[in-house]
């Protein structure tokens, strides 16, 4: 492989790791201080240990996320330099705010969050984990932002006074205000709460039976606790599966815009029709990349909705786009050693046909997935019956995964149905003002094949070290359930008197084992 095509795979593989985590600390961490703000309302008990013991997967899951996150950027400077230097302008200022504003807000008042329970007042404490997650929701806005202008630059004119073109940014509110950002972030949103719904109704369920075979009351505060994080689960899941294909469906319409053969390959439609079918299954040669050879079992009318909410427009097929890109932006790379082993060669406009198609129905069955066990856990929850079926439970358990692969599918699809543009030409400019990066552009020059693989070897391996570690205390906690640190608001003592809150310190009040402040 080039040092073009090792650079991708090793920020695919290191983004895709951290974007696992990155659904479950905004969607878990909202449902975290709706929990927390349900106890303090009400002062029932499974509030505050629902509130604890998800506190624990929220934080270890946290952690481990800005963990694996530091290294995005520093990816930049290493094998992305080119890159670096034409959306420097724009990227930052986004990523400055990020870090800057949002990411502080967040890891701020996250630690008082943490270290706040029993030391100060109850609403005020209540302020900081939703203060927390306001910090989150910010900063995935502003990493969406910056993602979506490399989708459909906008705010932006190309800047040649430097010999280098760059695209220099002249509206910063353009930029923020994209309508792929706000489709994107939408769409991210819910699907991260589909993520949090999945995990409380896996181990939620798996919690119950459990329970059910001990013979344990059905009547004690634990039991409330279980039953309720299903229920919260189940119907955080399904209303978020219906907006996820509301805002999908958004998303979906801009990209036919913006990227028409983007989702043209999403639904492996080789030639133009009018009008255009769905495609359930397609096969043959998919994935050879020769579309022409790519068979179909389809679905009339459908896919004209999907692009333009009417039965009967037409959508460009594969092969008229890429005589069109071809026409536009050149049908080869230019003969300069800047483009590497790209250089003076054919460009293929048509991304992975394999990976754009199946990335697509990856996302939307796994989502379909979620629902459906959220379904499953609702229905057999109701009139406070207790599951017991091994093959409903564990099922359930196992398909805590799905939300997580179909976010990851839906992020690959939209980086590698971009390509081959690092940033996308917009079609809304006109030709001689767009404003566009070749990813043959992108990387660093000088650097050569075995630097890159040393790294991506470094991190992957490294990476994989994270996984065993986040994995392993996931399940940990989640194995061991409440405990009795969970019983009162005060980490690490017992007793849960109404006025824990406001009494001093005891010396045998050392919390040092709790996952609360262990995590952070």
């Amino acid at each position: 492989m080039d040092v073009l095509e090792i650079a991708r795979w090793q920020f695919g593989i290191t983004t895709v790791y951290h974007f696992l985590m990155v659904p479950l600390t905004i969607g878990l961490g909202l449902l975290v201080a709706v929990m927390h703000t349900m106890w303090v309302r009400t002062g029932r008990a499974e509030w505050l240990r629902m509130t604890r013991f998800w506190g624990r997967i929220f934080l270890i899951n946290f952690v481990l996320g800005v963990a694996t996150g530091l290294v995005q950027e520093f990816q930049f400077g290493l094998a992305w330099s080119e890159y670096s230097r034409f959306v420097g302008d724009v990227f930052g200022s986004v990523l400055a705010l990020e870090a800057l504003l949002a990411f502080f807000l967040e890891s701020t008042f996250l630690g008082l969050w943490i270290f706040g329970w029993g030391r100060i007042p109850k609403k005020l404490h209540l302020a900081t984990i939703w203060a927390a997650v306001v910090g989150s929701a910010i900063s995935a806005y502003f990493i969406i932002a910056a993602n979506s202008w490399m989708q459909h630059p906008v705010g932006v004119v190309l800047d040649t006074s430097s010999g280098e073109p760059r695209a220099r940014q002249v509206d910063f509110v353009a930029v923020l205000t994209n309508n792929t950002a706000l489709a994107a972030f939408s769409h991210a949103m819910v699907a991260s709460l589909m993520v949090a719904g999945g995990l409380l109704v896996g181990i939620g369920l798996w919690h119950l039976r459990k329970r059910k075979l001990a013979d344990k009351s059905t009547e004690d505060v634990d039991h409330a606790v279980w039953r309720r994080s299903v229920r919260v689960g189940g119907y955080v899941s399904l209303a978020a599966f219906v907006l996820v294909a509301l805002t999908g469906d958004w998303q979906g319409k801009l990209m036919y815009q913006q990227q028409p053969l983007k989702m043209s390959s999403a639904e492996a439609l080789c030639e133009t029709e009018a009008p255009a079918s769905f495609s359930i299954f397609a096969f043959n040669k998919l994935g050879s990349n020769e579309c022409d050879d790519v068979h179909s079992f389809t679905i009339p009318y459908i896919l004209s909705f999907l692009a333009h909410s009417d039965f009967s427009s037409p959508v460009p097929g594969v092969n008229q786009l890429q005589e069109e890109y071809a026409q536009a932006y050149g049908a080869t790379y230019p003969d300069d050693p800047s483009y590497g082993d790209k250089a003076g060669q054919p460009i293929d406009y048509t991304p992975v046909l394999a990976v754009t198609y199946w990335g697509f129905r990856l996302m939307i069955g796994m989502g379909a997935l979620s629902a459906g066990v959220a379904a499953y856990a609702l229905w057999s929850t109701r009139k406070g019956r207790v599951p017991t079926s091994r093959i409903g439970v564990y099922g359930s358990l196992l398909a805590v995964g799905a939300p997580f692969v179909g976010n990851a599918a839906g992020w690959v699809f939209t980086e590698m149905g971009r390509q081959p543009f690092v940033v996308y030409p917009n079609p809304d400019v006109p030709r001689a003002d767009q404003v566009y990066f070749f990813t043959a552009q992108a990387v660093s020059p000088g650097i050569t094949a075995t630097e890159v693989w040393t790294s991506l070897i470094s991190l992957a391996v490294l990476y994989g070290v994270l996984a065993v570690i986040e994995v392993g205390l996931i399940v940990r906690f989640a194995r061991r359930g409440i405990t009795e640190g969970d019983t009162t608001p005060t980490p690490g003592i017992g007793g849960g008197t109404k006025d824990d809150d406001d009494r001093p310190p005891r010396a045998d009040d050392d919390a040092s084992d709790d996952v609360l402040q262990f995590a952070y």
